[in-house]
């Protein structure tokens, strides 16, 4: 997700390193902190890719700055991954909500309606933290008021994501 929140990034304006790493902390916060030893060998790998290249403009009051932009190829790299997205990209909360950061960036609404479609079909599925053998717990089958709440939260937060996603859907489908 690291690659893909830099070619998301870099897909909106050319930014340099630092730049770069508080736009990705802003967007995954404390739950998959970046730090310079992987950031900058993942923009590394882009730019071997011929994702991206780096250019030297002068700094305001400091040294020069390496500024990043984003290639042909890497756009139509960032529009593959999005286009592409499933198993963990989708079902990982995280995973998730990095790539739907980025989703416009698709373009084509059937494209970005397939995605979303991918994700309906996760959320609809019948799932729990918490099972009694095969069988998914519900919140009112625990005493455990912790594990209700855990239950009860993710409830609450999965109708949330269900309404937006269907209405969404149908806003894409509609043109």
């Amino acid at each position: 997700m690291l690659e893909l929140s830099i070619l998301g990034f870099l897909y909106e304006t050319p930014l340099h390193g630092y730049q770069l790493r508080k736009h990705i902390t802003a967007l995954t916060g404390h739950v998959r902190p970046v730090g310079e030893s992987t950031l900058y060998p993942a923009i590394k790998r882009l730019e071997k890719a011929g994702l991206l290249v780096r250019e030297s403009q002068p700094g305001q009051a400091a040294a020069p700055r390496q500024v990043l932009t984003l290639t042909p190829a890497g756009r139509d790299e960032l529009r593959r991954r999005l286009a592409e997205a499933d198993g963990p990209d989708i079902t990982d909360e995280n995973r998730w909500f990095t790539l739907l950061a980025f989703l416009r960036h698709l373009g084509d609404p059937a494209a970005q309606a397939a995605v979303l479609r991918r994700r309906l079909a996760f959320l609809e599925e019948p799932a729990s933290f918490f099972y009694d053998g095969e069988h998914p717990l519900r919140a009112e089958d625990l005493d455990d008021p912790f594990r209700r709440g855990i239950l009860t939260i993710a409830r609450a937060t999965s109708q949330a994501e269900l309404a937006w996603l269907r209405t969404t859907l149908s806003a894409l489908e509609r043109g």
